[in-house]
């Protein structure tokens, strides 16, 4: 149990997401916890454990085992918080889910997960409707605004919360899938809250900070960075349904909003906005509140990351984290020097760069980054083969990513060893194509991706998103990239798009560029 919320966890700590529930609740039980900003409605420590203790009762009631898993199929909304963090609370396994994955993608994860009860919003019915007809497995479905006051499960008598252990599975989440199946990555109540003890302790967040966090709760962002933390640091949080650029500023304003959760994608809007109607200084007075602003789920372009704070007078602090660590792993110094284009130091985790046999390298040479630490997972979920894949022998988790640590210790992406561009027999990391791209003032949003080439081996393909009014030919694009990128690595093609795909966070699906209409006929 918690002395007090500024103790430090260690890692065997028997701390479990009830225990935080149960602390806060008998602290603060009339503090805020969530504000829901369509509605006004907010949902205090108090009415969170109350419904934990509820939630208990009827899920015996409805015959779900006492580690069963329990699917979660809504957007952001009090209800959903509620039965997201009170599921973990009664000692059920909680299993979000990506509202926007392919039906067939989705009809996997019902059957991989085993999940025996799904809770749903009405408004994702249809898509629903369509995976279930895919699948054999059965299980209780319940229909839930996110929005609502009550759910079914407070007509039930109040339980006592179970005791748990810090090792029980809390939470199951699925990776994207984008180069393959999903692998379910199973974190247990100590993964998610060293995690959080992380986030909390290097952003310095106490009960009087609130979060501004449009991310959706079925990624791990959201899960962990926007809503676990400030729970374990008795904080708020404001979670609109998503996104908006028109009103994003007054939310933050109105819920006096001391921190906001972004990834580049928000951020690129923000800036896009503002650069089209100004920043008022009366907004740029009141935003002053706000102690920092937070990036992560993909590279943040060093050139928005100075555009906006130069036109917001608000600091960003980039980071980088993973499903399979429960978040972040890396993150810039909240108080002191920070490296543009770099997502930071370890944070919470031990780091390294090693070769393809496995031999760590020295600083500034590019290798596949590994990782360990209390908050990485133990194994993927009904995936022995994918989780020996995923760990060395000396137990570190390869994550896939490459990069470099510099002399002061701070670590670089420069992609992924599947993105990896060949050209010719040179390794080119698509990120430095985007970066030279994003530099074009009228580019909004890039990507580049390997297209096979007879000659080469592999090509260039960018794929680029105009801001609104702006023009640019392909040919003024191609000389530009020459100037800045030389001849090697300037597209060989280059297509005007609508928008990239991405994933839940924001974070480019760069594989799927290959699908985007127009490109067969251009490669």
């Amino acid at each position: 149990m918690l002395d007090h919320m500024n103790s430090t966890l260690p890692p065997s700590s028997c701390l479990t997401i009830g225990d935080v529930m149960t602390y806060w609740h008998q602290q603060q039980a009339e503090h805020p916890f969530l504000y829901a900003p369509e509605t006004d409605a907010v949902l205090t420590y108090g009415e969170l454990a109350q419904k934990a203790q509820h939630l208990f009762t009827w899920f015996d009631e409805q015959g779900i085992s006492a580690h069963g898993h329990v699917g979660l199929f809504m957007h952001n909304g009090r209800q959903t918080a509620s039965v997201f963090l009170a599921t973990m609370a009664t000692g059920r396994v909680v299993v979000p889910m990506n509202l926007l994955a392919p039906i067939d993608q989705l009809a996997w994860v019902f059957e991989h997960s085993e999940i025996e009860i799904l809770f749903y919003a009405p408004e994702n019915k249809a898509h629903l409707w369509n995976a279930l007809k895919k699948i054999q497995a059965k299980f209780k479905l319940v229909e839930l605004d996110p929005d609502a006051v009550q759910g079914p499960f407070m007509s039930s008598a109040a339980g006592v919360l179970p005791q748990l252990r810090a090792r029980d599975p809390a939470l199951l989440m699925y990776t994207s899938g984008t180069t393959g199946t999903p692998k379910g990555v199973l974190l247990s109540h100590a993964n998610v809250l060293y995690a959080a003890k992380t986030v909390s302790e290097w952003h310095g967040l106490t009960p009087a900070d609130t979060v501004l966090s449009s991310l959706p709760i079925y990624h791990i962002n959201g899960q962990v960075i926007a809503t676990i933390s400030p729970f374990f640091s008795g904080g708020a949080i404001v979670a609109p349904h998503q996104f908006s650029v028109s009103n994003w500023w007054q939310v933050a304003i109105k819920y006096r909003c001391t921190w906001i959760n972004m990834v580049p994608t928000i951020i690129a809007y923000l800036i896009n906005a503002a650069k089209a109607n100004g920043v008022d200084t009366h907004l740029a007075a009141q935003l002053k509140r706000i102690r920092f602003g937070r990036s992560a789920s993909a590279p943040l372009p060093p050139e928005h990351h100075r555009e906006f704070e130069s036109l917001f007078g608000i600091p960003v602090i980039e980071g980088m984290g993973m499903t399979e660590s429960a978040s972040m792993v890396f993150c810039n110094p909240q108080d002191g020097p920070r490296r543009y284009g770099s997502p930071g130091l370890p944070c919470g985790v031990e780091a390294k760069v090693v070769d393809p046999a496995g031999i760590e390298l020295a600083n500034k040479q590019i290798g596949e980054v590994c990782l360990r630490g209390a908050n990485v997972m133990q194994a993927y979920f009904h995936g022995e083969a994918e989780t020996a894949k995923a760990f060395a022998t000396d137990g570190w988790l390869k994550t896939g990513d490459l990069g470099l640590r510099d002399d002061d210790g701070f670590y670089f992406i420069t992609g992924r060893l599947k993105e990896l561009i060949i050209k010719g027999g040179e390794n080119i990391a698509p990120r430095e194509i985007d970066e030279a791209l994003l530099k074009h003032p009228a580019v909004l949003d890039a990507a580049a991706v390997g297209i096979p080439d007879a000659n080469y081996g592999q090509e260039i393909l960018a794929c680029l998103v105009l801001r609104p009014d702006a023009h640019c030919t392909e040919i003024e694009m191609r000389n530009f990239c020459l100037e800045h990128l030389g001849k090697l690595r300037t597209p060989k093609v280059i297509l005007f798009v609508n928008e990239l795909p991405r994933g839940a966070s924001g974070k480019i699906q760069r594989l799927k560029l290959l699908d985007l209409p127009g490109v067969a006929s251009s490669t």
